[in-house]
């Protein structure tokens, strides 16, 4: 028997509408261009916390009773679902504490307490966090608030597969990430019921694919942790209710590696002017490079999340560049006198390329006496501008290496 009904997610709808954005959905030329699919973005990196999870926890706030509203609340999260919580806790006036592992990202830990809750910083992952939170909870006498194994939450979430029907009309497919399942089995639920013939695809990170494991099992089944860029999908064992509900409503799941969801990240930002973390851009990810069933369908993709860290958003631009030819880095032979370098450089200049960096060594790398190494990075305008250089590099007698 399932544990979540339309009317479960129409109810939710009703009770949150008023607090929550109605996030666009417009169509993406270029990653319609670059995955064969007419492709709609759904932005709930837009919400007021950056992430779809206020959905599911707002609603859950509200069908507390009053005597659990002044119990207060407590969550354990990596960051989204305790922006969530945080945010529309304080605007209802409840107490709310929140359980973040030691390593959330700054920019997630900030927002949180910004939104007016307690945090505590516990356990070096989302498991150890969450079991701080339930040992706080009996302590403190606090409501505990799941991050997606509750059909309260599982409603929220599931509004946006309504919102999804509203917007396109004709609707064919969504793609959506799967961490333990709250979002997906929401909007599987609210559209399949509503819409069977919409084919509903979940992406995982391939290094935490705990649903996939688990519909292998039909069974949870907790796997190893892995560190993964897309932290708001990593979750180690698929959720008790949300399972059943994957199983029943969902067509298909299928994994992204880490280069893939950043390139995902690279393109939304890129290309769409938008600003996703690594789980937000899971979808993407799947679309752009081809691994779901699909073919020439209209799809909604789930940019589920925006909060970022910027420390990682700079290395994945810096990455992005490297992989696209626009950066590149290169080791070069010089006789070490003077002019020498004035000559590299010139004819660096003449193929218009930007030197960025430059790094001597005459000690390591076994340079011969009287001669120095030299680090050298570069923008490009792309391939076919770096396959020019390295011919004139050769052409005028440099040994020289490109670095990978």
């Amino acid at each position: 028997m399932s544990t979540l009904t339309l009317q479960d997610v129409q109810a939710a709808r009703d009770r949150i509408r008023e607090s929550i954005y109605y996030s666009p959905c417009a169509h993406s030329n270029s990653v319609s261009r670059i995955s064969g699919q007419q492709v709609f973005l759904k932005l709930e990196n837009l919400q007021k916390t950056g992430a779809f999870k206020e959905r599911g926890a707002l609603n859950k706030l509200l069908t507390l009773s009053k005597a659990e509203q002044a119990q207060g609340v407590i969550a354990a999260s990596a960051g989204n679902h305790a922006q969530g919580v945080a945010y529309h806790a304080r605007h209802h006036g409840i107490s709310a504490k929140i359980v973040m592992p030691t390593m959330t990202p700054l920019v997630k830990v900030n927002a949180t307490a910004s939104y007016g809750a307690d945090v505590v910083l516990s356990g070096s992952g989302y498991d150890e966090a969450y079991e701080e939170a339930r040992r706080l909870a009996k302590e403190e006498n606090r409501v505990f608030v799941h991050p997606f194994d509750d059909p309260a939450v599982i409603a929220g979430q599931g509004t946006i597969g309504l919102e999804l029907l509203e917007q396109i009309p004709d609707l064919e497919a969504v793609v959506v990430p799967i961490g333990g399942g709250g979002l997906i089995s929401g909007i599987a639920c609210a559209i399949k019921e509503s819409k069977p013939s919409v084919r509903v695809i979940g992406v995982q990170a391939a290094r935490m694919p705990s649903t996939i494991e688990a519909l292998k099992a039909h069974k949870p089944t907790t796997i190893a942790a892995n560190p993964t860029i897309a932290d708001g999908i990593a979750v180690r064992r698929a959720g008790e209710i949300t399972l059943p509900l994957v199983e029943k409503y969902v067509d298909e799941v299928v994994a992204v590696e880490e280069e893939e969801i950043a390139s995902g990240i690279l393109t939304l930002l890129e290309r769409e002017k938008t600003l996703a973390e690594g789980a937000g851009a899971a979808a993407v990810a799947a679309l752009l490079h081809h691994r779901t069933s699909l073919q020439d369908k209209r799809v909604a993709a789930l940019v589920c999340g925006g909060n970022i860290d910027v420390t990682l958003l700079s290395r994945i631009i810096q990455r992005g560049l490297v992989k696209d030819g626009r950066l590149v880095r290169l080791q070069v032979h010089l006789s070490d006198r003077p002019g020498a370098l004035l000559q590299l450089t010139k004819l660096i200049a003449s193929h218009h390329t930007n030197i960025v960096e430059l790094q001597f060594d005459r000690a390591y790398y076994g340079v011969s006496l009287g001669d120095t190494l030299i680090d050298i990075t570069l923008e490009t305008r792309g391939p076919e501008q770096i396959k020019q250089l390295l011919a004139a590099l050769v052409e005028a007698g440099y040994r020289h290496e490109r670095i990978q």
